[in-house]
């Protein structure tokens, strides 16, 4: 049996276990006297870190309340558990990290997913391989495509959406341009390097790949008014097809990049998307100094610390603007018209997500706190609030759906303490039983979701409750 034909019989096996499992679990969760573990047996998990392993067993001794500890041992490792494909190609480290339900990588979502285990790497020198690993993966991938979202390991596997115009190349899985993309793999490596001081990762592929992911960025400026990229789908609703033949709606230009799809992967409605622009400041940024520090190129260091600070003054002019009620805030999209839409999208990058995401030298810490007060007020269309629950939504799954992964971002945001313990029993109250974060619950119903097997959410619940364990113990034991 292929490695990657194990790979996905195992995952399967996995995913069946955890359907059997949640099937009683409804049951454990409301009586209360038991919580067996939801994780796949350990034969069956696709990757296994000692240094995890210990992880969450001293986490879950610093927590008080029985079902949020099982919460956080289902959540926590279930990117490990159930996503990885790990192997030695051409005598160098290759991870795939699949999203869960979907069999493909996102360069978003395997970043995000793996991101909670960086700083166990100096423990575990598998778990270090595997971050090595995706790296050269991700790598790969950039130069398969920079416009591409999400990617198959086998390069030589045809698209599901063939429908798609055009048509992406063998290996891709859809080719939705996302300025996040390109970020996320910046910020995979650059952690990774300062984490470690490794500077292995960035060899001549890595070189190549982050000049054409800076050369993409730029053309998508769009300072001559034109781009080679466009997406068209004919299979599916509006959300996922660019209007215009393609193009996305007019802009004008004023050096921000325009992204044609958000991080929910809906298409946006002004291409100037704000927090993957300000995510680009930073990557851009970051970029700067691994090139002057590592690979002594003071020309093409300079040129992207240019680039970021063309990027971050033009947020600046275009994208605050002054809110009735709340002061200066920022706009979600823009079109460097004028044309503005103040809403948010709990993916990440979003809104909200910019102060767990990004260095405070990149955004207005007054505006960030002026803008995440609408965001969670009656005002944003988008938040919703019923019998189950209350928080952000988006477009993406519809209206009245609230995602957790907004809740959590929402929370490890927050300097309130009240306000973080309100958000964990929300999420607490509209997991079904299941010990596992869904994309969506409605809001007045949590047993209707979407996504039983959405490894980032998972991964990411427990990179909240380990935040707490490190940064505010006593909170863990106050629920």
């Amino acid at each position: 049996m292929t490695t990657r034909r194990k790979f996905i019989k195992q995952s399967a096996l996995g995913v069946a276990g955890l359907t059997a499992l949640n099937c009683s679990a409804l049951g454990v969760a409301q009586n209360f006297q038991a919580y067996p573990s939801n994780r796949p047996i350990p034969s069956k998990r696709t990757f296994v870190s000692d240094a995890v392993e210990k992880t969450i067993k001293n986490v879950k001794k610093g927590i008080s309340n029985k079902e949020l500890a099982w919460m956080f041992e289902n959540c926590f490792p279930n990117t490990l558990d159930t996503t990885v494909d790990y192997e030695i190609i051409d005598d160098k480290p290759d991870t795939f990290v699949i999203t869960g339900d979907i069999d493909a990588m996102w360069l978003r979502d395997s970043t995000a997913q793996v991101w909670p285990y960086l700083p166990l790497v100096h423990k575990d020198e598998k778990l270090k391989n595997l971050f090595k690993g995706l790296i050269n993966r991700q790598t790969k991938c950039v130069l398969l495509d920079p416009y591409a979202n999400a990617f198959y390991k086998d390069v030589a596997r045809p698209t599901k959406w063939k429908d798609d115009k055009p048509t992406p190349q063998s290996g891709i899985h859809e080719r939705k341009w996302e300025i996040d993309s390109l970020c996320y793999a910046v910020r995979l490596a650059y952690g990774y390097y300062k984490e470690t001081g490794d500077t292995s990762v960035f060899d001549a592929d890595w070189d190549k790949a982050m000049r054409l992911a800076v050369e993409t960025l730029r053309t998508e400026q769009r300072k001559s008014g034109t781009t080679p990229y466009y997406f068209e789908r004919v299979r599916r609703n509006k959300n996922v097809t660019a209007p215009f033949s393609g193009k996305g709606r007019p802009i004008k230009p004023v050096g921000l990049i325009c992204s044609a799809f958000r991080p929910s992967d809906d298409g946006t409605m002004y291409p100037f998307l704000i927090p993957s622009n300000l995510f680009a400041v930073e990557s851009l940024a970051q970029l700067s100094e691994v090139y002057k520090t590592v690979f002594k190129d003071d020309l093409f260091s300079k040129e992207c610390a240019s680039f970021s600070s063309e990027v971050l003054q033009a947020v600046n002019k275009y994208a605050i603007s002054e809110h009735l009620h709340y002061g200066k805030i920022y706009a979600y999209e823009i079109d460097g018209f004028g044309n503005k839409v103040c809403i948010d999208d709990p993916n990440i990058p979003s809104l909200i997500a910019m102060k767990y995401l990004m260095n405070e030298a990149f955004y207005d810490s007054e505006v960030y706190k002026n803008t995440r007060a609408y965001l969670l007020s009656d005002d944003n269309p988008y938040y919703f609030k019923g019998k189950a629950g209350e928080g952000q939504g988006g477009p993406h799954a519809g209206l009245d759906t609230i995602w957790p992964m907004g809740i959590i971002l929402r929370a490890m945001t927050s300097d309130n303490d009240e306000e973080i313990v309100w958000c964990i029993k929300q999420l607490m109250n509209t997991h079904n039983g299941s010990g596992f974060m869904h994309e969506t619950f409605h809001k007045d119903d949590a047993s209707k979701f979407s996504r039983s097997w959405f490894a980032w959410a998972n991964t990411l619940f427990g990179e909240l409750i380990l935040k707490l364990y490190n940064e505010k113990p006593k909170l863990l034991k106050s629920i």
